[in-house]
């Protein structure tokens, strides 16, 4: 199956038409929603062409393979959308609106061009439009306000992991992230570490946030009183890595045990524990970023608005 790429690298079939021969990474003009667009023409193997047809993702009628006028023509408009970002970057300025321009797209046949912003309230473009009108004449204009996740996938970029960010690759919605996901999964609540380039949670802490919470389910949960090979005790924290609990004896002492090693008692164990609220064992805080909010870091109604 050849495919084509569009913007957040979602990959479409591509609708070759007979008689037409089209090579891997060929250069191609295909007919979207949005009107003609450029896109490559990629090769792919069986096994992720079955998951395109089971998804029932709906193909994308090819124009014609782009000749070398055609590409000359493509330079040119990259050249239009470069003026045009800095075109419209000035009028924002000018009207002082509250909106970060993040690209400016034309379409091929240079009958459409969309502006692509995010800004933290709903904003009055209505002036801004009117000036766009006189500098961009004979072309529909389009202004789009994205979230922050939004724009981190459509510009691209490699996160923490050093691999191409998930929005921008695979990952086609954006899940809820909160701060609970760090905290049960032993996380460092820093922001630096788990927030991503967009500044919201990292959409990867919910990948395998099931799999902690099953395995915390088959260990000794906090509080419990337990005897361990060196003496009775209260479990305190759980490490679900390594299946080890955390457990404070009578003397004070915390030490780590194998959670199948340590055996339940029903007896009460006069032995105080600190806990946080999730109830599994996390780092805190440092001591440097004390004073932020990390509730600022968790999806809002500007984290993303599926407006691409």
């Amino acid at each position: 199956m050849i495919i084509v790429k569009l913007l957040k690298n979602k990959q479409y079939p591509l609708d070759i038409p007979n008689g037409i021969e089209v090579k891997h990474n060929d250069m191609v003009i295909v007919l979207t929603a949005k009107g003609t667009e450029v896109a490559k023409a990629e090769l792919i193997p069986e096994s992720i062409a079955s998951i395109i047809r089971q998804k029932k993702i709906p193909a994308v009628p090819l124009i014609r393979v782009m000749t070398n006028k055609d590409i000359e023509d493509y330079k040119e408009i990259q050249e239009m959308e470069k003026k045009g970002y800095k075109d419209c970057l000035s009028l924002i300025k000018q009207h002082n609106l509250q909106m970060n321009l993040i690209q400016c797209n034309y379409t091929f046949d240079k009958k459409k061009v969309t502006f692509y912003y995010t800004a933290p309230e709903r904003v009055d473009f209505r002036n801004l439009l009117k000036d766009l009108t006189k500098v961009f004449k004979h072309v529909r204009i389009d202004l789009k306000h994205i979230g922050v996740r939004d724009e981190t996938s459509l510009c691209g970029g490699n996160g923490l992991c050093g691999r191409p960010f998930c929005c921008c690759t695979f990952k086609r919605q954006f899940d809820s992230i909160n701060i609970k996901l760090a905290h049960d999964q032993s996380m460092p609540i820093t922001p630096s570490k788990i927030s991503g380039t967009c500044g919201r949670l990292l959409c990867c802490l919910n990948y395998e946030y099931q799999n902690y919470i099953e395995t915390a389910k088959e260990m000794v949960p906090i509080g419990s009183g337990v005897m361990t090979s060196e003496g009775v005790g209260k479990v305190c924290a759980l490490n679900i890595l390594t299946k080890n609990v955390s457990v404070k004896l009578s003397d004070g002492k915390i030490k780590e045990f194998a959670s199948d090693s340590v055996e339940m008692i029903d007896a009460d164990v006069n032995i105080e524990i600190e806990t946080n609220n999730s109830g599994y064992k996390y780092a805190t805080m440092q001591q440097n970023d004390e004073n932020i909010d990390i509730k600022q870091f968790e999806d809002d109604r500007n984290s993303s608005t599926g407006n691409i």
